[in-house]
């Protein structure tokens, strides 16, 4: 039965991740600066909304323990499918591999059971009205996962467990979530902006 997901691969090995993860910026990257990566300081991770398993790679080739959650049983199909090819291609991407561990369910009811130190939230965002043309693979991506509508419960939630931090992957032009406090801080990138709320 031939679907959409089809045309979507989650490709740890070579293409944009293997290039990120061979020439990318290190800790000095918006991402690993949101989760609280400094020298001598290596949070572990849990990204509540997994999706490809980017932003995770990233973190785990850095040294993070990374946990991700993917509601979709799609994706986490997907996901599986990547995590175990990158696994048998051995060598440092396996061993990055190694520090990830994916989990199927809605993050909401898992992040209670799992103490997490540090919480990534990237929601599917509804499509930017003024931009004509969505990249491909998020178009894929939303059509596996839709929209997230339950993004400020998961917020509550996240900010309710996490002992250190939560951080929102969010468009850098896009208003704030509304219905969840402010941010502690915001570390801007080129188009994403990570809001960062500090807990205990």
């Amino acid at each position: 039965m031939g679907s959409d997901s089809d045309n979507l691969i989650v490709d740890f090995v070579g293409g944009a991740v293997a290039h990120r993860f061979r020439f990318g910026g290190g800790r000095g990257q918006a991402l690993p600066k949101a989760v609280g990566m400094k020298s001598g300081k290596t949070p572990s991770v849990v990204d509540a909304t997994a999706g490809l398993g980017r932003d995770a790679f990233l973190l785990a080739s850095l040294g993070a323990q990374v946990m991700l959650i993917e509601r979709s049983e799609e994706m986490h199909r997907l996901l599986a499918d990547g995590m175990e090819r990158a696994r048998n291609a051995g060598g440092e991407v396996a061993e990055v591999i190694a520090r990830m561990t994916l989990l199927h369910g809605d993050a909401k009811d898992l992040l209670p059971t799992l103490s997490p130190e540090v919480v990534l939230v990237d929601p599917m965002h509804p499509p930017r009205k003024n931009s004509a043309l969505v990249k491909k693979e998020m178009r894929l991506i939303r059509e596996i996962v839709g929209t997230d509508q339950d993004a400020v419960e998961l917020m509550r939630v996240a900010l309710e467990c996490a002992s250190n931090r939560v951080v929102l992957k969010w468009p850098q032009k896009a208003d704030p979530i509304s219905g969840i406090r402010a941010p502690s801080h915001q570390i801007t990138g080129k188009s994403t902006r990570y809001d960062v709320f500090m807990c205990g």
